[in-house]
């Protein structure tokens, strides 16, 4: 056995002392030391058979301030009870209540209490209170009284009826209870047998001082053996939500790309959410079932009379596009309301009215609203992401090779892209990546060319990429969840879990 460190000496000699056995506040007196260093010791000695550690739990019950305050002038029932009685032992509630000084919410209370122990009656026809013989002690104003004086009692000191009350002036939040761990040290036949020897206290430092060079002491002391192997405690610093890391990690990837971030603002008109994507303006997700409308203020402005002349025109017949249009009479009012906007699109679209000019590559992360139904995988509010680029003779080529890329940085390799129909791209696609742990494909993101009835009425002469879609369903492939409303439960001993480095 290799030899003992100066404080395992110390608390092999104190348990000796104490009849081989002791809890670890006697250990700590006996031997000087603090807990922390009784509690190492005992940890190391109990790995090499020497003692045995034995752990019990009490309850131990004290009084917070509002018990404290009733140990001292009684419970609120018992003031309310002298009070009727000094009044004739019968009065109006309210009369008894004011008198009593106590606030309308705890006299409430003890107007209950007061009927449940069968100290007074209530007249309900004129709201009469009525004393009922002399309310005798209770065996809650008896253990309050107790528990006053002592400052703490253990549940286990106290009898059964006892432990009932407690739970009683629990649930009135007159006291608190405290789990409390007692640890008892035991020497085992191995600990009595080096105990018994003449145990030598060596000193042992846990560094070396000049001090102690220069004295010539090093020669005689002992430097303290540190096992660096043995488990830390748990640390939980500071970090980011898992879900906010993996926004982080995509921003980056787009950046490294050489996309500009661009943000928008959360509430847009339905101009720019809806009919300058050439949506038209008796589509079903307009309607209040899939879209936020705004009550106050109700109503923003349009963009510049050009631009909505010619997006007016392009849904009534098509204008200038080669397209037919929709047909209808366009409303302006319709396209001034406020909502909170359905996708981040609003944002880019507004984007490149302003920025005609190729070449351009964007990208946006944000939060959009839409009046869904909550379940395991649809929320109102989730992210989106969204990005376009515009440059000279682009192709969907150009656009599957950049959502490869994308995919491809975030550790997804198998990627497929299957046509699909969107409304404001054609041509359109959808974009699958393959899952390995899942073994499956799941569908990430929709992407085309916008449409010339998109393009054309914002004076946008070069053809411009377009992709989206919600960024949850990536956020639970990439943290294994299979339920998105768990993202957002904050559950925090899932967020201490989650690596910093996915």
């Amino acid at each position: 056995m290799s030899e003992l460190r100066e404080n395992e000496q110390k608390t092999l000699n104190a348990l000796k002392n104490a009849g081989g056995k002791g809890t670890v506040e006697d250990v700590m007196r006996e031997a000087d030391l603090a807990h922390a260093a009784v509690m190492r010791a005992a940890l190391s000695l109990e790995t090499r058979g020497l003692i045995k550690v034995h752990e019990s739990k009490r309850m131990r019950i004290y009084l917070n301030d509002e018990g404290k305050r009733y140990a001292i002038h009684g419970l609120p029932e018992r003031t309310l009870a002298n009070t009727l009685i000094s009044l004739g032992g019968e009065a109006s509630i309210d009369e008894v209540i004011e008198a009593s000084n106590l606030s309308r919410q705890i006299a409430t209370i003890a107007l209950g209490w007061m009927i449940r122990k069968g100290w007074a009656r209530i007249d309900k026809e004129n709201r009469r209170l009525r004393i009922i013989g002399k309310p005798e002690r209770g065996l809650d104003e008896r253990v309050i009284e107790t528990i006053n004086k002592r400052g703490s009692v253990f549940l286990d000191e106290l009898d059964r009826e006892s432990v009932d009350i407690i739970k009683t002036l629990k649930r009135r939040r007159i006291i608190e209870v405290d789990e409390e761990i007692t640890r008892e040290l035991e020497l085992t036949d191995e600990g009595w047998k080096l105990a018994r020897t003449s145990i030598k206290l060596i000193e042992e430092v846990s560094q070396l001082t000049p001090e102690i060079i220069r004295s010539g002491r090093w020669k005689e002391i002992r430097i303290r053996r540190f096992n660096v192997e043995a488990p830390g405690p748990i640390i939980y610093p500071g970090k980011i939500h898992p879900a906010q890391e993996v926004i982080q990690e995509i921003r980056e990837i787009f950046l490294e790309m050489g996309f500009t971030e661009i943000r928008g603002p959360i509430v847009e008109t339905a101009f720019w959410n809806f009919d300058a994507l050439f949506q038209p303006q008796d589509h079903p997700a307009r309607e209040m079932m899939d879209t936020f409308y705004l009550t106050y203020p109700s109503m923003g402005d349009l963009p510049k009379e050009d631009i909505v002349r010619k997006v007016a025109k392009t849904h009534e017949n098509g204008w200038t596009t080669g397209s037919t249009g929709w047909g209808y009479k366009w409303k302006r009012e319709e396209a001034k309301r406020l909502i909170l906007r359905t996708h981040t699109t609003a944002v880019t679209i507004k984007y490149l009215a302003e920025h005609k000019d190729p070449p351009l590559k964007v990208f946006s992360i944000d939060r959009v609203y839409r009046n869904e139904k909550v379940d395991y995988k649809h929320l109102a509010e989730f992210h989106q992401i969204e990005g376009i680029v515009m440059d000279r003779r682009v192709t969907l080529r150009d656009l599957m090779g950049i959502l490869k890329e994308f995919y491809s940085k975030l550790g997804l390799k198998k990627v497929q892209f299957w046509p699909s129909y969107f409304p404001y791209t054609e041509p359109s696609a959808q974009s699958t990546v393959y899952i390995p742990k899942l073994k499956a494909w799941f569908e990430l993101c929709g992407m085309g060319l916008f449409r010339p009835e998109v393009l054309r009425p914002l004076g946008i002469k070069h053809p411009v990429l377009a992709w989206g879609g919600g960024l949850e369903r990536l956020i639970m492939l990439k943290l294994a969840v299979d339920d998105v409303r768990f993202l957002y439960k904050n559950d925090l001993g899932w967020i201490r879990r989650s690596p910093i480095c996915q």
